[in-house]
């Protein structure tokens, strides 16, 4: 009986002319279609499930390049390559000695501080004449003191004048004078803190017991 109606629905629905192996050809055909159709609605179904991707722009920050405050100073004297050397913010006499290829064989630099640390405009002489003070320079008469109304001159002042100034001792005096003898004569007060070891402090001492 479920033959003759397996029979019956193919000879109603199926049958077109077509032999058994045709009508098997079409029936794997469209199952065929049927499965291809089945896995491009899976996978529709699975792109629409997946979450939207939230992409968030990339902000570049430019990178502002540190600028470095750099100091100009001079040093002369018994160096191999003395002249004007740029150094940064915060070096000392010895960074400055070194890139001037540092001192002369022999030379001594203990009238140097080597730790100093550098202002902006500074020299720095290396092996200046030192002041000698012979028997007869300690007997002979005390050099007068200058005051403010009666100022030592920077440009004719001698090593044991230069020596009385307040704060100046004999290798304060020494740098004055070397400074002197390489630059000429100062051409104004505030040349002083040029000499290496003359800061703010020590010229306010002696800024008005001096003349040019």
């Amino acid at each position: 009986m479920l033959n003759e109606i397996k029979d019956a629905i193919r000879d109603k629905y199926l049958d077109f002319g077509f032999t058994d192996d045709q009508r098997k050809a079409v029936l794997i055909l469209f199952a065929g279609f049927l499965a291809v159709g089945g896995i491009f609605f899976a996978l529709s179904q699975g792109r629409a499930s997946e979450p939207a991707l939230n992409i968030v722009p990339t902000v570049i920050t430019p990178t502002i390049p540190e600028i470095t405050e750099l100091l100009i100073v001079d040093v002369s004297g018994r160096v191999r390559k003395p002249g004007v050397y740029s150094l940064e913010k915060g070096s000392r006499a010895i960074d400055a000695l070194d890139l001037a290829g540092g001192a002369l064989p022999g030379v001594s630099l203990s009238d140097i501080n080597l730790a100093h640390i550098l202002f902006d405009g500074e020299q720095i002489i290396v092996g200046a004449p030192k002041v000698s003070y012979s028997s007869s320079s300690r007997s002979a008469p005390k050099t007068k003191v200058p005051t403010a109304s009666s100022p030592l001159s920077l440009n004719s002042a001698t090593l044991a004048q230069l020596d009385t100034l307040p704060g100046i001792g004999p290798v304060m005096a020494n740098r004055i004078f070397a400074y002197r003898k390489l630059n000429g004569p100062f051409a104004s007060i505030e040349d002083l803190k040029k000499v290496s070891g003359i800061g703010d402090v020590t010229f306010a001492e002696i800024s008005k017991l001096v003349r040019i």
